[in-house]
């Protein structure tokens, strides 16, 4: 039932407000008395929120509603409220036609695998405690939300006067990024900023391509910087000053160097490029890495009292501040930095090094072709490892093949010192996924 970023799929068939109101009955049924729920732009959202509402309450749990609300901004506020749960009615970057439903504890990390488990196990054997009607628990609405996060993040960050910033929304629930920027003094244009479920901007996963847009406009203009966030904007991506896309590993070096010291952990998962270690390699600080996802980068960053972690999906976690990703808290930290710095591209040339590819092949037994390319893996490779899908080790580079937690998706990662070798080594871990069933997209 559960993936990593918790629920997800098609409305209307795996999604459904049955689904959402038996996960309203499991939560309430268990010890979450109080719970916040939001939700991101999508037209579905309002039905599943209304089913997951009635729910909570059947059991006799009390619900806020934030309404239309960033998942960052909904996470906040499950601490900000005194509440035991939250949930973000969010499919994140999938496509319009997806909804979901993210559980989220009061640190803002997203639920870990007993909680999971519990609430699965609930809804299985359908063991809901239904109140009498004196029990019945009670709803209301809470607008502060989106302001009291604004605020959070404007206190978090150091002022970035007279920084001209591009903001694209992808039409997404975004909005707190270009309010904190003007609050912390940057000159913000905002693009696809219209709140719209179907995405009619660009579809909502920020990537160099769905960004194309984005990045002829800084270059066209004196931006100095460009954001770029999904529809729930827990991912935030970046573009520099030349209109260049940044890799997301790049991002996460440069976060991470800014907030580690001598001795520091970063948590990072497993498909992130050696360019962060080599970042972190003056401090003295290290990459502890994880599964992909990031309810493991946050498990990870409480056992190892990590100061930073990260996903190069997007996903930035400052455990001071929130155990959720936080991509208006990410926009305005980059922004300082390349504030203090003059230049973005300039703070990037002291990153890299490798060259990383990455490529999503469809699938929708992906955890049978994972399977099958580890067998395969094995029986050519020496150094195989199945933490999370398969990572394999050669002498100047790696590859890595694993299963979406999110999407019917197997997705590839491959690094090398050249763009030519990074290439064969992508070839390699496709030829191992079309062997194992699954054709060319």
């Amino acid at each position: 039932m559960f993936g990593t970023s918790g629920i997800r799929g098609t409305v209307g068939s795996e999604v459904t407000a049955e689904l959402a109101l038996s996960v309203g009955r499991a939560l309430g049924s268990g010890s979450y008395d109080r719970v916040v729920v939001g939700r991101d732009v999508r037209d579905s959202g309002a039905m599943l929120v209304d089913a997951l509402s009635a729910g909570l309450r059947e059991c006799g749990a009390d619900v806020i509603d934030v309404g239309t609300a960033s998942t960052p901004t909904i996470a906040r506020s499950v601490g900000w409220r005194d509440a035991d749960a939250g949930v973000a009615v969010t499919a994140s970057h999938n496509p319009p036609a997806d909804n979901g439903l993210k559980l989220l504890a009061p640190s803002g990390q997203a639920f870990d695998a007993p909680r999971r488990d519990e609430i699965t196990r609930r809804i299985e054997e359908e063991v809901y405690d239904l109140s009498a009607a004196a029990g019945v628990g009670a709803e209301r609405r809470w607008d502060a939300a989106h302001d009291r996060h604004v605020a959070a993040v404007r206190d978090a960050c150091d002022r970035v006067d007279g920084l001209q910033v591009v903001v694209d929304l992808g039409n997404g629930a975004g909005s707190v990024t270009p309010d904190a920027l003007r609050e912390l003094g940057a000159d913000v244009t905002t693009l696809n900023a219209q709140p719209d479920g179907t995405f009619p901007g660009r579809p909502s996963e920020p990537t160099a391509e769905t960004c194309a847009d984005l990045c002829r406009f800084v270059a066209a203009t004196a931006a100095d910087l460009g954001i770029a966030h999904d529809g729930d904007a827990d991912r935030m991506m970046a573009v520099d000053e030349h209109g260049d896309f940044v890799p997301g590993d790049h991002l996460l070096a440069l976060f991470a160097r800014a907030a580690a010291d001598d001795g520091a952990t970063v948590c990072a998962p497993l498909n992130t490029s050696l360019a962060v270690d080599d970042a972190l390699d003056d401090f003295g600080a290290s990459v502890s890495r994880t599964k992909v996802g990031d309810v493991f980068v946050a498990e990870r960053i409480v056992s190892e009292g990590a100061v930073f972690g990260g996903e190069p999906s997007g996903a930035w976690i400052w455990p001071d501040e929130t155990r959720c990703p936080d991509g208006p808290l990410a926009a305005c930290r980059l922004a300082a930095l390349v504030h203090d710095a003059g230049s973005l591209a300039g703070l990037l040339e002291s990153v890299g090094g490798y060259v990383t590819r990455r490529a999503n092949r469809v699938c929708e037994d992906n955890d049978r072709v994972v399977r099958e390319v580890k067998r395969r893996a094995e029986s050519v490779f020496d150094d195989v490892d199945d933490t999370d899908g398969v990572r394999v080790t050669v002498d100047d580079g790696w590859f890595l093949v694993r299963a979406s937690g999110t999407q019917p998706l197997v997705r590839l990662t491959a690094e090398a010192r050249s763009a030519e070798r990074a290439d064969e080594l992508l070839d390699r871990a496709d030829d191992l996924v079309t062997a194992s069933g699954v054709s060319e997209t």
